[in-house]
């Protein structure tokens, strides 16, 4: 009963611990077709002391949801690295969305919760549209998430475009896009997709990196044609051979809704289908394909009759048989009924070793009378 009591005690404390807990709340306003990154940090998420460093994890889904949704990414290197969620937000998704994200200290195994509530609004100023994607070899999606990276991409790459307002659309790791595992050796890195969007038309040396020349440059293995310098390098190693352009300035024509008619084809030179069928009688096929069959069935029957029936082996040459063969035969026969009458009337004694308690050594057979269960089995025993 105490211990019941003890549990109950602790049950109840550990609920109005949890009921007074509270949860911290912070609003963000992503852009619709605008990368949003927000950081977790273990240092302003479980608020740390300084210079302490705590393995901590990370899970987040929307509230209601066990998942997140599905603009919305997250990753993280390791416990002891910080957590990103990032993703572009479609016109679909604008609106109001709250993610919870719950932190696990991997040492204390305390957890601490906070709500992000999202306002997900259209972005202000001109449209992007001429968007360019890039293939970044050199990092991983962690490194170019936070904001020094990022801004130091759309820097340099300023260089390679007309000058204009660069932002950054979208940011995907190589891995969601079907790329493999790189081996553990130092150097080598997962990759990064980077797409950035500007008002200002490409340039002439990125037109001439995505031209059909320097695609099939690329498929023979060689460089693509590049005709200015390469201002990411060495920073950003930039893989040519998948840089994509995408000009959406001209908008595409929309899909022809299809009108429903009258259901009757319309008229077609190539294709005259007959008006009328001609009447056709099929007694005469009927027939062939019935009394056919039967006909060559009844011929073979009456050929296998004769065959067997009327031309028996020996009917013909009987009466013209030869009479010597005629007498050895009927010799034959006699002598074999003579000698079954012999064998039936002879009278041969039964074999001594037929006979019962008869004697090997000496060939005595004991008489009838005697009784079998008093006689040895060996008479020398006596």
């Amino acid at each position: 009963m105490a211990a019941t009591l003890i549990w109950i005690s602790l049950l109840v404390g550990l609920l109005a611990g949890l009921g007074g807990t509270e949860i911290q709340q912070t609003t963000l306003h992503p852009l619709v077709g605008r990368v949003f990154v927000y950081t977790l940090d273990h240092d302003a998420f479980l608020q740390l002391p300084e210079h302490v460093a705590v393995p901590v994890t990370y899970h987040a889904h929307l509230q209601g949801h066990p998942d997140l949704p599905r603009w919305l990414r997250y990753t993280q290197r390791s416990p002891h690295h910080p957590g990103f969620l990032y993703g572009t937000a479609t016109p679909e998704d604008r609106g109001h969305q709250v993610i919870e994200v719950t932190a696990y200290n991997r040492d204390s195994f305390d957890t601490t919760r906070q709500r992000l509530v999202l306002l997900i609004a259209d972005p202000e100023g001109p449209l992007l549209p001429y968007q360019a994607e890039f293939l970044v070899r050199s990092h991983d999606v962690e490194e170019v998430l936070p904001s020094t990276p990022a801004s130091l991409f759309l820097t340099a790459l300023g260089g390679l475009w007309e000058p204009g307002d660069l932002q950054l659309i979208n940011i995907t790791s190589a891995l969601d896009r079907g790329g493999r595992v790189p081996l553990p050796i130092e150097g080598r890195k997962e990759g990064v997709y980077i797409k950035v969007g500007s008002a200002s038309p490409f340039s002439t040396c990125l037109k001439m990196v995505a031209s059909p020349d320097s695609q099939a440059r690329c498929a023979q293995g060689q460089p693509p044609l590049l005709s200015c310098y390469d201002t990411l390098a060495p920073h950003f190693r930039v893989d040519w051979c998948n840089v994509s352009l995408v000009d959406k300035s001209v908008p595409e024509p929309a899909d022809e809704v299809p009108t429903p008619g009258d259901g009757i084809l319309e008229h077609d030179p190539f294709f005259c289908p007959p008006t009328e069928a001609t009447a056709r009688d099929f007694l005469t096929d009927a027939l062939v394909t019935l009394l056919v069959p039967l006909l060559v069935a009844l011929l073979l029957t009456l050929l296998l009759a004769y065959v067997m029936c009327c031309r028996r082996e020996g009917r013909l040459c009987w009466p013209c048989a030869p009479s010597i063969q005629m007498v050895h035969h009927c010799t034959i026969r006699g002598n074999t009924e003579e000698l079954r009458q012999m064998a039936a009337s002879r009278e041969v004694p039964r074999p001594l070793s037929t006979l019962p308690m008869f004697n090997v050594r000496t060939g005595e057979r004991l008489p009838p009378q005697v009784d079998n269960a008093q006689v040895p089995l060996i008479l020398d025993q006596h």
